[in-house]
């Protein structure tokens, strides 16, 4: 609708996962970073968390993408709290038969596939997004299937990736055999304030775009409103570029913004969640700076410390 007029090839802020349009900044470079190191040192599970709108099923995307001819890649994306079949899931996304009715059947077809997949000298690995939906009980069968090997050789990877509530529950005492296998993991942090105009231009160069199309006070106003999460900022410039062709404004300006703004608040499609800055929320005690920290946390302290948001790993030693 407004591309033509803004000399836009298509629309830059989708909200669509779109791995062409990825922007790094340093948070999500780091996650990246992470999940690449995983891969290359075969780890058991590797975690990846972060709030909604955050960028990270557009980070997966891109992975895929780089993956080569050696990786056989699995990927389940509509997690949900009942699904108990999980082994059917697996298969499914290994583009493998489940019609078997008895689960060991299905645990026999998946190990059959792996091994034959190692023999032609194949990594396989498995992506679950949305990885918060699933409950202890699923994640418990999770590290279960981790146990098949060859030798020494683990012969399935696994990458979980999901909203804060993961991490929550992988930090519970009752996972901590889960916790153990988890060798790399990371929390995507929401863009800087010096970012954000940043990530703007980004996409407009993606969409062909270089002259100047937001100001600096719009791009600011739409920092604050939109706390730095890639979905907000989204929905915000789509909005503001809808506003801007209405009223043929060749600049987005902060008082366009603005009315973009109090409009969204008005009707209630998002409330005063757009409209400013979250909070600090309350000082509750020391919290761990990783799972595999938390690891490492007194006994007496684990239930009450939640979950913390910067890197560290560690790699595991080959016996």
């Amino acid at each position: 609708m407004y591309e033509a007029f803004y000399n836009l090839s298509e629309r830059p802020f989708s909200i669509q996962p779109d791995p062409s349009y990825l922007y790094f900044g340093r948070r999500h470079r780091l996650a990246y970073t992470m999940l690449e190191y995983g891969v290359a040192h075969r780890a058991g599970f590797t975690v990846i968390t972060g709030e909604v709108g955050c960028g990270k099923t557009t980070l997966i995307r891109h992975l895929l993408g780089k993956f080569g001819k050696g990786v056989t890649v699995g990927l389940i994306s509509n997690t949900h709290q009942d699904i108990s079949e999980l082994l059917e899931w697996v298969l499914l996304s290994f583009g493998q038969p489940y019609e078997a009715t008895k689960k060991v059947a299905l645990f026999d077809q998946l190990q059959r596939f792996l091994v034959a997949e190692y023999r032609k000298k194949r990594r396989t690995i498995l992506i679950i997004d949305e990885a918060q939906n699933l409950g202890s009980a699923t994640l418990e069968e999770l590290r279960m299937l981790s146990n098949v090997n060859v030798d020494k050789n683990q012969l399935l990877q696994m990458v979980l990736v999901g909203q804060p509530q993961l991490r929550e529950l992988l930090c519970h005492p009752d996972m901590q055999q889960f916790a153990q296998r988890v060798a790399a993991d990371f929390h995507i942090g929401s863009l800087t304030a010096a970012e954000v105009p940043e990530y703007i231009r980004h996409r407009l160069r993606v969409a062909g775009r270089e002259a100047m199309l937001f100001d600096e006070g719009a791009m600011a106003r739409i920092a604050e409103a939109s706390e730095g999460r890639p979905r907000k900022i989204n929905v915000l410039c789509d909005r503001s570029l809808v506003y801007g062709y209405s009223n043929q404004a060749e600049i987005i300006t902060a008082e366009l913004v603005e009315e973009v703004l109090e409009d969204m608040l008005s009707y209630g499609v998002f409330g005063p969640d757009m409209t400013g800055p979250t909070p600090e929320p309350e000082d509750t005690g020391p919290r761990p700076r990783s799972l595999v920290e938390f690891r490492e946390i007194a006994p007496e302290t684990k239930a009450d410390a939640p979950p913390g948001h910067t890197l560290r790993a560690k790699a595991r030693r080959k016996n």
